[in-house]
């Protein structure tokens, strides 16, 4: 391998970094009444793995469903763009501002914090601490002011 990480661990990396930058960006903004979340829409099919050779793809998702099953769960199962909307739609419109703001949403409500020791599977509910930890949130958001030469 190149040093690139695996598409999927690339993937968990860029989330967890939308995550830290609702939490810096909530931090600077509440105060002015301008609120930030990180939404998780859930697995719906997209066109994430246009760049993954199929069968790397196929063997991924039966892994994941091998584990779910382990774990006595069902399969995947893709949502609909529309259901996949409604986490977004909930915390932009219904939840209430000081409910979400500087949080993870998911399916509809806001995620619950899964303790580092918890082994993650394929498909799960909930966030890690370090995707919420405002040093790091911090941290993110001054390297990308850096990288992009301003302050915000």
């Amino acid at each position: 391998m190149s040093g690139r990480p695996e598409p999927f661990v690339a993937y968990g990396r860029a989330k967890t970094a939308n995550v830290l930058f609702a939490v810096a960006f909530d931090k600077r903004h509440r105060d002015r009444g301008v609120r930030a979340a990180a939404v998780h829409p859930g697995g719906i099919q997209t066109e994430l793995d246009r760049h993954m050779d199929p069968s790397q793809v196929r063997k991924s998702i039966e892994q994941m469903n091998q584990q779910l099953a382990a774990e006595g769960r069902a399969p995947i199962r893709l949502k609909p763009f529309l259901k996949g909307a409604a986490t977004s739609v909930w915390t932009a419109v219904v939840a209430p501002a000081d409910k979400i703001g500087g949080h993870y949403c998911e399916n509809c409500h806001v995620g619950s914090i899964v303790p580092d020791d918890v082994p993650i599977t394929a498909i799960s509910e909930g966030v890690r601490g370090y995707a919420l930890d405002p040093n790091s949130a911090e941290a993110l958001w001054k390297k990308s002011e850096e990288l992009v030469g301003e302050s915000f």
